[in-house]
């Protein structure tokens, strides 16, 4: 995620009139941490192709997104989400939700997350603590602390109430915390904290497909 959203709303903006670079751009910004989204529900042999598949709707339907960085953020992960549902329901696979949605929304957390586990969130090790909780409580927790979205926006792409979400997230992010062996002080604005970028593990992120497809999509158009 580019450090100031002002700059990644710009280039989500210079992309749309088909400035290559600038696509390039929010690409190298999102990527990462939708990658890190997909990964929580196909798991890792499959999250590069979903992504890959997520782009190109991306690219395709760019013209269409109208919002501040935010709300990007928000659309390129239901575009993901849809993606990797697809995917999963072609596998004959189903993912394991945890719990009833209805159960969580009338009930506040018990606590917030610790500190601790926030900071082993920007780890290499995080997905794979992520990968034990529920479904409901993983996605949650990645669209609020990795992928940055608000509640308002997780919501939207889970198709749930904002409540709902909020209780996931500190419910999984609780958990994250025990499984992390965190007993240090609660931290009140735990989700109002989102963890440095880091760069993907394994080869390196390319956008040069994407773009190109992106090319071609707007002579298709």
């Amino acid at each position: 995620m580019l450090g100031d959203d002002a700059e990644l709303t710009a280039a989500v903006l210079a992309a749309q009139d088909g400035d290559e670079t600038a696509f390039r751009t929010v690409y190298r910004a999102v990527h990462p941490r939708l990658l890190g989204y997909v990964r929580t529900l196909v798991g890792d042999p499959d999250a590069e192709d979903v992504a890959s598949e997520a782009w190109l709707q991306i690219a395709r339907d760019l013209d269409r997104f109208s919002g501040d960085a935010d709300r990007f953020r928000g659309w390129a992960a239901r575009i993901a989400r849809n993606r990797a549902l697809d995917h999963i329901r072609m596998r004959g696979r189903r993912p394991a939700i945890g719990g009833d949605e209805t159960e969580l929304t009338g009930k506040p957390a018990e606590a917030d997350t610790a500190g601790e586990a926030m900071e082993s969130l920007a780890t290499g090790d995080a997905l794979a603590l992520i990968a034990k909780l529920p479904q409901d409580q993983a996605e949650a927790v990645v669209l609020r602390v990795v992928v940055g979205l608000d509640a308002k926006s997780a919501a939207q792409t889970l198709g749930k109430r904002p409540g709902a979400v909020r209780t996931a997230a500190h419910r999984g992010l609780k958990r994250l915390a025990e499984l992390l062996g965190a007993d240090g002080p609660l931290n009140p604005d735990a989700l109002d904290a989102v963890p440095p970028q880091r760069e993907p593990r394994g080869r390196p992120v390319t956008s040069a497909g994407v773009t190109q497809s992106r090319s071609r999509a707007q002579k298709d158009m």
